[in-house]
Order: structure tokens, then sequence, then C-alpha cells
């Protein structure tokens, strides 16, 4: 019974979200060891492949065994499925794992599978006992399958993959080249935990004395960071609360801005349970149930318009918002891209020209930064260009230093306008850090202001060593930073309300909020301009302040009204 187990395991694993898949447990009588499945096929997803196996794993062994009862069972459920048109519509097999076959079973082979053999029957004899082989050698060999004989713990894993490799079979012998792509996986790159998927394909022997005999000789393989198809949708194009995700054709969501795989746990970080099998309809709130999942599904092309609401913050805030969706389907992958575009939220983009000469000159002030995770130009596939920052990459670019590099002009063009037209900022910043006289006066720890192109300005009004939170606008905070899944929370706040209103966000320093922390105060607006009546934001300053201990946050005017 301990191997009979662990070879039903070890099928489950072969399993993936595209199958379909039940399991009847038989002796004087068939039972499922499901009784909620009891008469259907159900998706072979990672959640109901461990439930399967802890059901397995509590059967005890009972009365005889009598298999054809289970037979007619099984036969069945597949007609069922088969004719209803559910499942995958692909091939379709029972596994029988016995100790013994005290018949061949032929009426009900005769019944269900004769004479088109539609259904393979795969025959696992348990055990070291061979006086019942003939009988379930026969039984697989007249039903298109493979018989095979598991006698110790060590013999399943290898008899088991016998059956993909009589699947394949076909598939050699035409050499149909079929690309695979698997689900979500986490797995450590770069020294960090990173979503994954692996694009894989068959290798055939192509010898012409073996052809017809259809050898599969394994696979081959490649993983992809699920970022670098992330990549497709420029985070520039896609506004405010704009973003791009993806979803598998089984409706699991592969990459979104709201999916939060890890969890902390001490120091480290880890996956949480059944982090790959989120659903779509789980992060995005259609007010028209379904109709979005579906299209994306059925792998269709195409937009739609519809109200839903967005949580923000980590879930901190929900906003109900009139969302335009882009889908389509990725070539040669059963992957669907989304992209969603939020209505009267940084809809426009402010487009300027500025020479190189001059722009690069602003670019390089050592209080300008660019988005680290933005592809201004890439960088990731000759290997001479890897070890460059985006913005090492832009100026030799700009510069024509290495014309080989491949860059976004428009963005480019974008930023290099920013960093002119917010050149002054800088002489403005010093001039209030001097004026400033009185010392007790002095709350606002540092400025900064960000571009829709990703371009940063900041300047401390204190000493490095005075500033209240170390990790604001570092790497270590991504809620502060222009990443590739989102804008600066402070900038989403602010693009929210009517340019020139004041939004302020307070939180702890150092983590969590606990008594005799100090609190930040982060205040921002948006700089909007009009143009035939249209409004795009320019930028979002910010200063962030320390609340002085002996007095109330207060509003004062600056000499000049502001």
């Amino acid at each position: 019974m301990t191997i009979a187990k662990h070879t039903v395991s070890t099928i489950l694993d072969t399993l993936g979200e595209n199958d379909f898949v039940n399991i009847i447990a038989y002796n004087d009588y068939i039972h499922y060891i499901e009784p909620c499945f009891k008469g259907i096929l159900v998706q072979a997803d990672r959640d109901n492949r461990e439930h399967f196996k802890q059901l397995v794993d509590e059967l005890m062994v009972k009365g005889v065994g009598v298999v054809d009862r289970a037979l007619h069972e099984a036969f069945q459920i597949l007609q069922q499925f088969q004719e209803a048109g559910q499942g995958s519509l692909c091939n379709q097999a029972i596994m029988l794992i016995t100790d013994g076959a005290v018949e061949d079973y032929e009426p009900v082979l005769e019944k269900y599978n004769w004479p088109d053999r539609k259904v393979r029957v795969f025959t696992y004899l348990i055990g070291r006992e061979v006086s019942f082989a003939d009988r379930l050698k026969w039984i697989a060999c007249n039903n298109k399958g493979y018989y095979t004989q598991i006698s110790t713990l060590a013999d399943a894993q290898e008899n088991v993959m016998e059956y993909l490799h009589v699947l394949s079979r076909p598939m050699v012998i035409n050499h149909d080249h079929d690309i695979t792509w698997t689900e979500a996986y986490m797995d450590s790159k770069a020294r960090s935990l990173a979503l994954l998927t692996t694009v894989a394909m068959p290798v055939f022997s192509k010898k012409n004395e073996t052809r017809s005999h259809g050898i599969l000789l394994g696979v081959v393989g490649s993983d992809v960071a699920l970022r670098e198809l992330m990549k497709l949708a420029p985070r520039y194009k896609l506004g405010v609360h704009g973003y791009a995700f993806l979803n598998t054709n089984n409706g699991y969501i592969l990459s979104h801005p709201d999916l939060r795989p890890l969890y902390q746990e001490g120091k480290k970080l880890k996956p949480k349970p059944n982090y790959n099998s989120v659903d779509l309809s789980e992060v995005e709130w259609e007010d028209q149930a379904g109709t979005l999942r579906t299209a994306m599904i059925n792998g269709e092309t195409g937009s739609l318009s519809m109200d839903v609401k967005v949580p923000l913050d980590k879930g901190k805030r929900v906003l109900f918002l009139t969302n335009d969706y882009f889908f389509t389907d990725i070539s040669d992958t059963p992957f669907s891209l989304g992209v969603v575009l939020s209505r009267g939220h940084g809809e426009y983009i402010l487009l300027g020209n500025t020479s190189v000469e001059e722009g690069l000159h602003d670019l390089l002030h050592p209080d300008l930064s660019l988005a680290g995770d933005w592809i201004y130009c890439i960088t990731d596939i000759d290997p001479e260009h890897r070890k460059l920052s985006q913005l090492e990459a832009v100026v030799r670019f700009l510069t024509q230093e290495d014309p080989a590099l491949e860059c976004d002009e428009e963005l480019l063009q974008e930023a290099l306008f920013d960093a002119v037209v917010t050149a002054p900022m800088e002489a403005y910043w010093t001039a209030l850090a001097l004026n400033s006289s009185d010392e007790s006066e002095q709350v606002v720890d540092m400025a900064f202001l960000g571009t829709r192109a990703g371009l940063l300005r900041s300047s401390l009004f204190v000493g490095s060593e005075k500033v209240s939170d170390k990790k604001f606008l570092t790497p270590a905070d991504e809620d502060s930073m222009f990443t590739l899944d989102h804008f600066p929370l402070w900038y989403r706040q602010a693009a929210e309300h009517p340019p020139g209103s004041m939004v302020f966000n307070l939180r702890s320093a150092e983590g969590p909020e606990s008594p005799g922390k100090p609190v930040v105060v982060t205040v921002s607006t948006a700089v909007a301009v009009s143009v035939d009546n249209r409004t795009a934001i320019a930028a979002d300053p910010c200063s962030g302040y320390r609340p002085p201990k002996t007095s109330r946050l207060r509003a004062k005017n600056q000499p000049d009204g502001t």
C-alpha cells in the first residue's frame, strides 16, 4: 500500500493546471477519495494536487479489490466530460494501480473503449508478484497504454514517467514542436526571491531508423523572470494609476501590482502558501463579474471600460475608478497581457523639446536620479551593457559613445526636457535653506520633486545624520521610489487630488508606529499644466517634515504668498 500511495503521488506531480483529474479508491465497492468531487474531473492545480495527496495518504487497506466496477466508473466520467466539451479536450487516460487482476475485464473495455480506444489505459502492478502480469499487460496493450511493474519505492519515479513517453509518441513521430510554459513559481534570482516561469520544448530522435518508434530524448527549457515579460508594457506609458498584469489561460495571476506572494518570517522572506494560484477575480474587482476574466482566458484581443474598486497602498485605501482595460494574448504563450489605464489621473503627458547638450548638463546633476527599474535603454542583452546603470547607459547613448545601445527615444526626450525645466529648483531650495535662520523653525528634512519621466530631484535641508527617515528615497523603501510596478506613493496620492491641494501622509520613521518613534509627515502636491482644455500632471513636489515635540504642525505662508 505504501508503494501504491507513492505511485499515485508521483503521477499527480506530473500533472499541471491544464490537466483534469480524479481518484477513485475501490475494494468491494467504489468511493471517491474526495466525496465533493464525485462524478467529475477537477483541475490539477497545486491546491487540488496537494489535497489529493493528503487524502491518498490516509487510505487504508480493506476488503477485496473489484476492478471492473472502478473501470466502469472511470470510463463513465471521461465519457461525460468529453461529451460536455469540458477540460483540456486532449488525451484521456486511466491509470489502474493494483496488486493483481483476476480477469482481463474485456466486457467493460468492449462496452466503453473499443473499437476506437479513445481512452488510454496504463496499468501499474504493485509488488513483486508476477502471476498477474500477463493480464495487466494485455489490458494496457489493447487500450493504447503501457504496462509497468513497481516493486519498490525507488522504482516509482522512473516507471511512472514512462506514460509520458507513450503519450508523446504521435507528437514525436510528426515532429510537432509544441512549446510549453509552466505556472509561476518562486526561485532565487540575483540573491533574492523572484517569480519565474519556465518555457520548455521536447527533443526528438531524428534518426530515420528510429523515427517510427517515436523516441523522446528529453526536454530542453529555460527560466524566464516574469519581470522581463512585464517590460512589454513600459511603466511611463501607463500613467499614475495605470499598470500592467499577466494571467494564465486558467485565470491565475502571474504578475500583478496587488499580488504579494511573500511574507516576512524573522529576517527572511518566504513564499506564501498557494501564492501561484491567485485568481484574477481576487485582485480585479469588476462591476461586470467575469467579463474581463472570461475575455482574457479565451485569449481575446480588445478593450473595455468599467467601474472597479482599486486597492491602494497595500490595501490601506480603496478608490472607485473608471478604468480602461486593454488586453491581448502573448504570441506562443498561454498568457494574456492586460493593461489598465485610469481615467482622470495623469492620463496626459507633457512633452517638450530641448537640446541634448542642455539636457545632459542638467541630467548629470548629483541631486538628480532616474528610475533604476525603468527601461530607458536595453542593457540586459549585450554582456558589455549589463554592468551599466540606466543613467550611465543613457549618457553613453546620447553622447554617441555607444551607438549599439537600443533606447526609448520618446522617454529620453521627456526625461531631458524634465531635467531642464526643473533645474531652477536647486537654486530655489538653496535659497530657502539659507533664509531659514531660526533652527527651531527648521522642521523640513528634505524637499524632492518627481516627474512622469521617472526623474527625481531632492535636496536635504538638514545634515544627512539628522534625517528622520533614513530609508526614504532609497531602494530599500520602494513605496517612495519609481519602480517597475508603480509611481511613488506620494506621487500617486497627489495625482488623485486637484492640482494645488496639499496631501499629508503620516508614518513612523523606523518601522511600525510605536511610542518614542519619530513620525515623518510627507506633504505633496501636483503641478499641472493645461493646454487646449487638457491637463497634464507635470510634476509632484514634496517635503518631508519632522513635527516639533513642543508644538503642533502649522501652516505658514511664505513672503511671496505661496
